[in-house]
């Protein structure tokens, strides 16, 4: 199946008229804002024909006289719906972090955040994002200060010089059904600072048993929802979007150029080309694989960075390339599938659905649930990969069914029975 997304114009810069004054486009700040094209961020900026889609926030920085003069004008516009500052909490949380053996309290606590700030007055310090697709303007720490106390609890599971070189990392994510709540438990834990995402599908209301998403999203594409919350977790990432998934000629750019290059990718999508196309090129690009098959726990781990002529799939897929599946039939396409997923090993509730597809069931089953721990298992293996932590290819079952075990009826207490 082939899908395209709206056609796209390039973007005129906001008419002064909208801001009652001319600050943004004096400024050349863009608002609403899409990569015009993959792998190139710094190019000018597009906006879909329609229904205007924001992506990413813009960051005004008050000390900075024209971010001055833009942010004024921001608030002048009537576009603000909520305006959130607790900087003063932010610092404190810092300078808490920062020195933990000491009690800051009342004049203690003040004169170690004047320490930070250099005496500034607070509403020039930091940084501010707007957020254009829900109207809020939120004040947050500059990017390194804000990133030390977003993941002060990882440490030291996660040490300060493991976090900075995960956050200079590259991930690309194709498939956002699944992949969406991997990418945003890795940007969570900070596990990458930059994030290409691969999706040609919007969000429909079947997909709301698993997507972490609310009914008015309905109809956005699915990266530009994963896009969003992503952002509002660090508004400071870089992530670049493949609206229309990935195709011939995309797919060698979403790997990117030799200083840019994907560091890892995490693979979740249903079609046998992509997932033949992408891993060909992560083995000659040397980039990592995982996927999650959100099914018994299953984690797929392929180390093309560390073997560089390791068979696709661990040699389920035999000798078959992406332009040989690309010509299979569609029971043919459906027997590759599960021979790469390793039909045996399917869970009993799986294994029936197969046969009920398209009578009495539209699709495969997928858990809220099981896609949850996917992804913790993906940004889990995924960190240790990316660090340089010893983890060999293969599959790995956390099959919950089989740890979590039944007991024998009669012991089932009667509350826990209904």
């Amino acid at each position: 199946m082939v899908k395209t997304r709206a056609r796209f114009r390039p973007r005129t810069p906001p008419r002064a008229a909208g801001f009652q004054d001319r600050a943004l486009v004096a400024s050349g700040l863009v608002i609403n804002s899409f990569p015009e094209s993959p792998g190139n961020p710094q190019n000018p900026m597009p906006t879909p024909v329609g229904r205007e889609v924001s992506v990413r926030p813009t960051l005004l920085r008050p000390a900075e006289k024209d971010d001055r003069a833009a942010l004024d004008a921001l608030l002048a516009s009537g576009r603000v719906r909520e305006r959130h500052d607790r900087i003063d909490e932010q610092l404190a949380e810092l300078v808490r972090c920062e020195r933990p053996q000491e009690a800051l309290e009342g004049r203690r606590l003040a004169e170690a955040v004047a320490e930070v700030t250099g005496g500034a007055e607070l509403s020039r310090y930091g940084t501010w994002a707007w957020f254009p697709w829900s109207g809020r303007l939120v004040h947050v720490l500059p990017r390194e200060e804000f990133r030390r106390v977003r993941t002060d609890r990882n440490r030291d599971k996660i040490t300060t010089s493991e976090q900075r070189r995960l956050l200079a990392r590259r991930i690309g994510v194709i498939g956002l059904s699944v992949g969406s709540s991997a990418a945003l438990t890795c940007a969570m834990e900070g596990v990458a600072g930059s994030f290409r995402l691969a999706d040609f599908d919007t969000l429909g209301l079947g997909n709301l048993n698993r997507l972490r998403a609310g009914v008015h999203d309905l109809g956005l594409p699915k990266t530009v929802l994963c896009a969003r919350q992503m952002y509002e977790i660090d508004p400071y990432l870089d992530i670049e979007l493949w609206q229309e998934g990935l195709t011939e000629d995309t797919i060698d750019a979403f790997f990117g150029a030799a200083d840019r290059r994907l560091d890892l990718v995490i693979e979740e999508c249903d079609t046998p080309w992509v997932k033949t196309a992408a891993r060909e090129h992560a083995r000659r690009h040397g980039v990592p694989v995982l996927m999650d098959t959100n099914d018994r726990g299953m984690l797929d781990v392929e180390r093309f960075d560390l073997e560089p002529d390791r068979p696709l799939f661990h040699g389920r897929g035999g000798d078959l390339s992406a332009e040989d599946v690309r010509r299979l039939t569609p029971a043919d396409a459906m027997a590759y599938l599960l021979r790469i997923c390793d039909e045996s090993r399917l869970s009993p509730a799986m294994k029936d659905a197969l046969g009920r597809i398209g009578h009495s069931l539209s699709s495969w089953p997928q858990l809220a649930s099981g896609v949850t721990l996917g992804a913790a298992l993906v940004t889990d293996t995924a960190r240790r990969i990316l660090l340089g932590a010893p983890v060999a290819s293969g599959r790995y079952y956390t099959d919950l069914e089989e740890i979590i075990g039944a007991v024998e009826a009669e012991r089932v207490p009667v509350g826990a029975a209904r």
